[in-house]
């Protein structure tokens, strides 16, 4: 299982970096860049925190992928 995380895409539409984005999530600013590489796999309340900071579902900002 693969969690694909569109934080990068959101982070540039509301022109923030990072570190900001960990700084409102409570998180190191070397989890979200672990996120978005494909390195970490949020957890359910983090993923529910990010999602409320853009404003949108869980399911907009994250997409699963199922391995074969």
């Amino acid at each position: 299982m693969t969690i694909r995380a569109k934080t990068k895409e959101f982070r540039a539409k509301y022109n923030m970096n990072q570190g900001e984005l960990a700084s409102l999530v409570g998180v190191r600013r070397e989890t979200i860049g672990n996120l978005e590489n494909g390195k970490y796999n949020p957890s359910l309340k983090l993923a529910f925190d990010i999602a409320n900071i853009f404003n949108v579902s869980i399911e907009e900002i994250f997409e699963y992928i199922k391995d074969e």
